[in-house]
């Protein structure tokens, strides 16, 4: 389970880039009931509220030819560390590690083979408020197509622990992710070897996204395609994880709806 007691490697803080700010508030508000709060007038964007809490971040994307996507960030002691790991690991740094005034500081990358991500190093802010919780981000996932290589990478920027499992009628395995020195209950997400079909949204290319709880997958999903999104796939029942559905925003943005089964 993710929780706000963030520790190295654990995601700790997502954004959104979109063409069109208030449309994506209104969709999320939508879909997951949360309230947006913008930053001012000099900047497009802000922060997604939960009962208060913070949830997640939104932007204007500016960035030529990117894609509108979630982006998930992972808590570091050291940003300028994690960056050195990544070009030691054959990654590439989208955004060089950066201070953003007193909240901390950060950087974005891609993996080996295209995969975005992100890293927090905590000044002020730890992260979001809220997880784990309806409304809140509850697990992470990577599609890509080699899952080995994204192993060996991720393995060693963050110190990942990693578990096999397999898919149901053994369509192949799935790997677990645990942060480093932490017990099993601390698993914060998953990787998935896919085929190319499944990577079409980012031309190809692995990409991370986030699994959203919801109480009730279906009524969420109604939202979804009353409010210009659309699903990819879904919904389905995974004995022992409960309900889910893949969902595009309207601007394809990725991201998973997750009912968690009782218990």
């Amino acid at each position: 389970m993710i929780t706000t007691d963030f520790v190295h490697g654990s995601p700790c803080m997502l954004d959104v880039g979109v063409p069109d700010v208030p449309a994506a508030a209104s969709f999320y508000g939508a879909v997951l009931g949360w309230d947006y709060e913008p930053m001012g007038e000099e900047i497009e964007g802000g922060m997604f509220r939960k009962d208060g809490k913070m949830v997640a971040g939104l932007g204007k994307l500016t960035e030529q030819g990117a894609r509108p996507a979630w982006m998930i960030y992972y808590t570091v002691a050291d940003a300028d560390a994690a960056t050195r790991a990544v070009e030691a690991g054959g990654g590439t740094v989208r955004v060089a590690p950066m201070d953003i005034e007193q909240w901390g500081r950060m950087a974005q990358y891609s993996d080996p083979l295209g995969g975005q991500f992100a890293v927090w190093q905590p000044g002020e802010s730890k992260g979001v408020d809220l997880v784990d919780a309806p409304g809140s981000l509850c697990w992470t996932e990577l599609y890509t197509s080699d899952a080995a290589g994204a192993r060996r990478f991720y393995g060693d920027v963050f110190g990942w622990q990693f578990s096999d499992m397999p898919m149901p009628g053994e369509e192949g395995t799935y790997t677990l992710i645990t942060p480093a020195g932490q017990p099993e209950e601390r698993m914060h997400g998953g990787l998935l070897e896919v085929g190319e079909d499944a990577l079409s949204l980012a031309g190809g290319r692995p990409y991370w996204h986030p699994v959203f709880a919801v109480p009730d997958c279906d009524a969420a999903v109604a939202q979804v395609n009353e409010n210009g999104g659309t699903v990819q796939m879904g919904p389905v029942d995974a004995e022992g994880v409960g309900r889910m559905v893949l969902c595009l925003d309207p601007f394809k943005a990725d991201f998973v709806l997750l009912t968690p089964a009782e218990g």
